[in-house]
């Protein structure tokens, strides 16, 4: 099966395991947690109740109103009125890679990069089995406890324990040759090339992992246990792994609430560990780097709120103006950032057992907010009684002001400016030039200049790429589609389709199938299309629905994606009660043997067929075998 388009599929799978689809469509759409999915009012179809769903362990959405379904190449197709290399294009710069146009696929194998995860998953899983069995478990066990560390909460965060050594997860992981070079890839193993040789990079730590937004282990913190320097030590850069962007704690947050009432960013792991163990359940940590524009932007795509904790020292108001920077540019209207200043020797760790849960929340809910923190940290020093002292402060706040994007919130900041400085909007927007009193505010450490704007990358339409443009940029808003009757159930499929929808749900089914050829050869379409995801899933087993879907839009175009989104959606359809005593494996096998059955009736009927026009003879000696016992079977029901 060749591949119509200049995208190399390898790089459409790599970009689909790089993206979250929920972070893809909420960016465009505001979604909800619902249960373990998210969903919202359909963007396709006019609706009042919500029925669109996203599903981000299946990395697939469906609406069960107007039918609108798939990945996120598909959902940004449709809402952007996109074709699929403008589409793949547009996501490719989320994740700042560049789009090959080379023909060609890899060959048809696991990618590194979902072997990298499979290795990280199971150095997880090596490191919390130390913290229960290593002869040396006791000295991380009574450091946690000192910390006041639940059991529970160890175990929500997957802490574990690297023992002391050299070479403790090279010998259980990395065996292997390629295992060895994707651990040293991973950041897991440093190098020596000088001698040769590897050695852990984690030693005689405790051991926290860090999730990305789907739930995968992409790298890990290891606070020291003995006098070693760094005390803190992150994994490094990484393919899977980038600091700048992750935030510890995140997917733990996710995952505790329904709707994130807010997000409090503070330094450290044990820190948000701690606040977890008192049930404040939204506390995150950067990784070793400061809060950045893409931290906060990532923060924005989960809740509306973010609170900055900081000690209350100089160092932690200089920290504070660092965040406020980089806040500037991601607060559109409806977000807020507030900054929580602790007493000077506190942390959160400390402070939440001494004043307990409740105390702590009113705190953060008492927070300062980012506007009167930046016209404090701009005015700090200035004599704003004074017309030299309000010149100054117009000087040095209006270009901080201007990186604000355009909205309300923007326009009550440069109003309230102009109510501390006597000056008119309009004057005030006439100091915004480019450098403006930059060196100074570089000296206070509260701005830099503004990164020069880029101009929208156009990418033309490939033709050649499988599918055609879903719309054209003179086309506005989401692509529309017919609502359908509510309360829709789910269908009673034949079972060639309800395999081939177990299939797209339950990947690793395939390996029940064994020869495809049978389906492929077959007179139904269904059968077929069966057929064909049973080859695709035996030459790429690691493919899940949300790349297979990217794969059939590549290959064979929007209108027999969409067909095969509907498929897959049937089994979202399938409720709670059903779920706890629904058996994919066995419905799969069932549907098997009655394709079975259905192919072996239609090859009796076409022998009995071919002797009734005497083309005996010209049969098969296997198909003469089976004709044989065909009519002997026969023979004996008749009597």
């Amino acid at each position: 099966m060749v591949m119509s388009g200049l995208i190399p599929q390898h790089f459409i799978d790599d970009l689909l395991e790089r993206v979250d689809i929920v972070d893809v469509i909420d960016s465009r759409v505001k979604l909800k947690k619902s249960g373990k999915n998210y969903s919202a009012c359909c963007p396709f179809h006019d609706e009042k109740t919500p029925s669109f769903t996203v599903s981000p362990d299946k990395q697939f959405y469906y609406c069960f109103g107007c039918g609108a379904s798939g990945n996120a190449i598909g959902f940004v197709i449709d809402y952007e009125r996109l074709s699929f290399p403008e589409a793949v294009e547009s996501l490719a710069r989320l994740c700042g890679l560049d789009v090959p146009r080379e023909a060609g696929e890899r060959p048809a194998e696991d990618s590194e990069r979902k072997k990298l995860y499979q290795l990280l998953a199971r150095a997880d899983q090596y490191y919390r089995l130390q913290l229960r069995r290593h002869t040396n478990r006791a000295e991380p066990v009574n450091y946690l406890k000192q910390r006041g560390l639940s059991g529970e909460i160890a175990r929500d965060f997957a802490i574990g324990y690297a023992p002391p050594g050299w070479d403790n997860l090279l010998r259980e992981l990395g065996g292997e040759a390629q295992a060895k070079r994707l651990l040293v890839t991973g950041g897991m193993l440093v190098e020596r090339p000088e001698d040769n040789k590897c050695y852990d990079r984690f030693r005689h730590r405790i051991m926290f992992p860090i999730h990305d937004t789907r739930g995968r282990v992409i790298g890990f913190g290891g606070r020291v246990l003995g006098n070693d320097k760094p005390k803190y030590l992150n994994s490094p850069e990484t393919p899977v792994f980038h600091k700048g962007r992750e935030l510890y704690g995140l997917y733990q947050a996710r995952q505790a609430y329904r709707q994130l009432p807010r997000l409090l960013v503070v330094e450290g792991y044990m820190d948000v560990v701690a606040l977890a163990q008192f049930g404040i359940r939204y506390g995150v940590a950067t990784l070793g780097t400061a809060c950045g524009e893409e931290h906060l932007t990532r923060a924005f795509k989960c809740t509306t709120e973010v609170v900055f904790c900081f000690d209350g020292d100089s160092a932690g108001r200089s920290a504070a103006r660092r965040a406020l920077e980089s806040a500037l540019p991601t607060m559109e209207d409806g977000r807020q950032v507030k900054f929580l200043f602790l007493p000077e020797g506190e942390d959160p760790d400390t402070l939440v057992r001494q004043v307990g849960a409740e105390k702590f929340t009113r705190l953060i809910e008492n927070a300062v907010p980012l506007e009167e923190f930046l016209f404090d940290a701009v005015a700090e020093g200035l004599d704003t009684q004074s017309m030299e002292g309000r010149a100054r402060l117009s000087k040095l706040a209006a270009p901080l002001l201007d990186r604000l994007p355009k909205g309300v919130f923007r326009e009550l900041m440069f109003n309230s400016l102009a109510g501390r400085t006597g000056l008119n909007t309009d004057t005030l927007l006439e100091l915004v030039e480019p450098g403006a009193d930059i060196a100074e505010q570089l000296q206070r450490g509260i701005g830099t200049p503004p990164p020069a704007p880029e101009g929208r990358q156009h990418s033309p339409a490939d033709s050649a790429a499988g599918d055609k443009a879903a719309g054209s940029a003179s086309m506005q808003g989401p692509l529309r589609r017919p609502a359908r009757q509510r309360g829709e159930r789910r269908l009673q499929l034949p079972a060639q389709k309800l395999a081939s929808a177990l299939l797209l749900q339950h990947p690793q089914l395939a390996r029940e199938v064994g020869e495809p050829a049978v389906y492929l050869e077959a007179d139904d379409e269904d059968l077929q299309l069966f057929g064909e995801l049973t080859q695709l899933l035996l030459q790429r087993p690691n493919y899940t629905i949300s790349r297979i879907l990217g794969y059939w839009r590549a290959t064979y175009g929007a209108a027999a994606t969409e067909e095969l989104a509907r498929l897959a959606a049937n089994q979202m359809l399938v409720s709670a009660a059903q779920l706890r005593h629904f058996d994919p494996k066995k419905e799969f096998n069932d549907s098997l043997a009655r394709i079975a059955q259905q192919l072996e009736s239609k090859h009796q009927q076409l022998l009995l067929e071919k002797v009734k026009t005497s083309a005996f003879n010209n049969l098969s000696s296997d198909d003469k075998r089976r004709m044989q016992e065909l009519l002997t079977r026969r023979s004996k029901q008749a009597k």
